[in-house]
Formats: C-alpha cells, structure tokens, sequence
C-alpha cells in the first residue's frame, strides 16, 4: 500500500493582492465609485465575514464581484466594526440596578487599525499600481496603497 504525503506549505502559496484603502466612505458609496473606476461591478454578498472574539462576535460587510472570463475575484471588505455590550453594573450605589452599553472595535486584520477597508484581488493579472492610482483619484479617499502580505499576522481572517 502506497502511503501519500501532503506538504503544508503546498497550501500557503499567496495568490491574491491587498489594497488598503483609507476613506470616511460608507461601504456602498465606496464600493458604487470603486465600479465607476475599475472594470469591476461590486455588489453586496450575503456572506458576510463572521469574527468571534472574547467581548463577542461581529460580522464586517463585504462587495465582491467574480470575473469568470479572467478568473479574478475581487472582495471590498471592511476593516473596522463595533462589538456593543450590554453590562450590568452590581455596586451598592445609587444607581445600582442600571445597565450601560459598552462598545469595543474591532478589526479584521489588528495590524492595519487605521486602514477603513481592503480591496482583496484573487488571481491579479494587472499591476496593483495601476488599480491604487485609479482609486486614489475617488475623492474623499486620504490614502490607497498595496499591502505587504508576508508580513501580515493574521492572514486567516482573509479566508473566505
């Protein structure tokens, strides 16, 4: 009998861009000027990026479009969200049986805390040059520019 043998680092191969965008942009508006300027055509997923962490669990919103002819897919996903807590606070005080809510952040990739959203490019045949520059020209967006991915921590969150 034949034993076969599978190399984990088969699977690590890196076949996608990341753009970071920083924008005060709601996600619609964002992704509606992104189709204008790119040959794309973004539009809402149900699927949604679950996070679950200790204050509790968030989802981020994603655009996705799939070019089935060049075989690139391309994800606008968010980066920041809220976690809102209801705590209820046990102290002898005048104010003893109130409840407050409480909201921590929460950030798809922790090491890009100020970066607003990602542009996510599978299967990239052009320049990520030539797709910052078409963006950076949106107004009301300050920065746009590549992501390093080998030095990015928590690359599982982008697994979807």
């Amino acid at each position: 009998m034949a034993i076969h043998k599978l190399q984990l680092d088969e699977f690590d191969e890196v076949d996608y861009e990341l753009i970071a965008i920083h924008t005060a942009l709601e996600d619609f508006r964002l992704a509606y000027y992104i189709n204008q300027k790119l040959p794309v055509r973004l539009q809402k997923s149900k699927d949604e990026i679950q996070i679950a962490i200790k204050e509790g669990e968030t989802r981020f919103s994603r655009f996705i479009f799939e070019d089935t002819e060049k075989e690139i897919s391309w994800n606008l996903i968010q980066n920041k969200n809220e976690v809102t807590l209801q705590k209820k606070q046990n102290s002898q005080s005048l104010f003893a049986d109130t409840s407050m809510e409480v909201s921590t952040k929460v950030y798809l990739l922790p090491e890009f805390k100020k970066v607003d959203y990602f542009l996510k490019v599978e299967n990239a045949q052009s320049s990520t040059a030539a797709i910052t520059k078409n963006i950076n020209t949106i107004d009301r967006i300050s920065a746009v520019y590549s992501v390093d991915i080998q030095h990015i921590k928590s690359k599982n969150n982008l697994i979807f």
